[in-house]
């Protein structure tokens, strides 16, 4: 039985969680990837099977709301944002708690102001190990609202006990993004670590490890993403991958299979087994099931997809990249950016801004709409998102109705 987490009613749909209900009880074993179709008739939405708050995120808000909830009048902080949504944020600002850093580690409040007396939630993507210490110095206890992720803490615990085997640590991740400076500092404590953003970076890094770079302009090539001491003719004999938990799963499986492959070049593929560790066991469930039910959600026939999340949120950039290249997608923070059938705000991820498209909707008999959200989305927001794009279908049925037109 999943447990059920205490957050805000205002997170929730009972029009998205009754269709949740309804496919979970025919897919016990989460094998089914078709969308569900929700018919309205002029509009038809064809809904991923999964999406939307995965259990850190909604583990992460029911510790933040019970900070506030057990604390009053004192001060309560966040380290930085809670999650990758905006609406999630404002709501907590709204009810006073404060942020003590940017999502990039800008410092908005010095330490040293903080008290003993004061309260410090520690967000779904963890913190550095610097951090966890100076809050203890101040007589502050970091564990007493730890937020952080079970998976994000999953992939510490086996990146430290391989790097306690001899193993460097190569975590596929954005250097700058929180859990990869988090999970980086946990991790470089016990061994040597290094960063690669992506293919092209993993494609260098297997480079060195063969052998067919100068290890000369190593640091170069990674600087900032290494550990300190880290040297490349050293600790890129023994190798293990883990990620950023938000990163493409299919991306990370490539990465690693580009490593191992590397080190059978370098030491005969008999050998690969005493330089290679398998780290598949500690990818994110949720973060695979979002982006493989994306992929099924794609094996229908649609005018357009959109994708609902926060503009800063990596997992839903992912799955907006899993559309590109098959058919319009529209990458959305909520309804408000829909201002018209004329006319749709959404973030590129190209230009990395926000673009207005014009003429967007499709005009014709029956529209097929691809949905699907982030791992931080709440159902409420995709439910507005849903309704506000059927009221530009004036002929579209009541939503009133939605639960019994939708089928798996």
């Amino acid at each position: 039985m999943p447990k059920e987490f205490n957050i805000p009613r205002s997170y929730r749909s009972d029009i998205i969680g009754e269709i949740k209900k309804k496919r979970a009880a025919e897919d016990s074993r989460k094998e089914d990837l078709r969308a569900s179709v929700l018919d309205l008739g002029p509009v038809v939405f064809h809904i991923a099977r999964f999406f939307g708050f995965c259990y850190g995120v909604e583990n992460a808000i029911e510790i933040a709301y019970r900070a506030l909830e057990e604390n009053p009048g004192k001060r309560i902080f966040l380290l930085s944002e809670m999650i990758h949504n905006p609406h999630v944020n404002s709501d907590l600002l709204s009810r006073g708690v404060q942020f003590l850093q940017t999502a990039e580690g800008e410092q908005l409040m010095p330490f040293s102001e903080l008290s003993s007396d004061d309260v410090v939630i520690v967000p779904a993507f963890g913190t550095t190990k610097e951090i966890f210490d100076a809050l203890l110095k101040l007589g502050i206890d970091p564990q007493s609202y730890n937020a952080t992720c079970p998976f994000v803490e999953k992939v510490w615990k086996r990146g430290r006990q391989l790097a306690q085997q001899g193993y460097t640590i190569v975590i596929h991740g954005k250097h700058t993004h929180e859990e990869t400076r988090a999970t980086f500092s946990h991790i470089r404590l016990n061994g040597p670590s290094v960063v690669v953003r992506d293919k092209a970076e993993a494609l260098r890094l297997c480079s060195y490890i063969k052998g067919e770079l100068p290890l000369s302009q190593f640091q170069t090539d990674f600087a900032s993403k290494f550990s300190e001491g880290f040297d490349p003719e050293v600790h890129l004999q023994r190798l293990g991958v883990v990620n950023q938990t938000t990163m493409l799963a299919e991306e990370t499986h490539e990465i690693a299979g580009l490593v191992k492959d590397a080190l059978g070049v370098k030491y005969g593929e008999g050998a690969v087994g005493n330089h290679y560790a398998d780290t598949r066991d500690t990818l994110c469930y949720a973060t695979s099931e979002n982006q493989r039910a994306m992929k099924g959600l794609l094996e229908d026939q649609a005018d357009l997809a959109i994708v609902v999340g926060g503009y800063n949120s990596s997992n839903t950039s992912h799955l907006v990249e899993l559309c590109e290249g098959k058919l319009p997608v529209y990458y959305v923070k909520d309804a408000g950016e829909i201002e018209s059938a004329q006319e749709i705000r959404h973030l590129s991820l190209e230009t990395k801004s926000v673009e207005v498209t014009k003429n967007w909707l499709p005009v014709k008999e029956k529209a097929h709409i691809l949905i699907s959200a982030g791992a931080s989305c709440p159902d409420a927001m995709v439910e507005a998102v849903i309704a506000r794009i059927a009221s530009l279908y004036p002929s579209a049925m009541s939503l009133a109705s939605a639960p019994q037109a939708a089928r798996g």
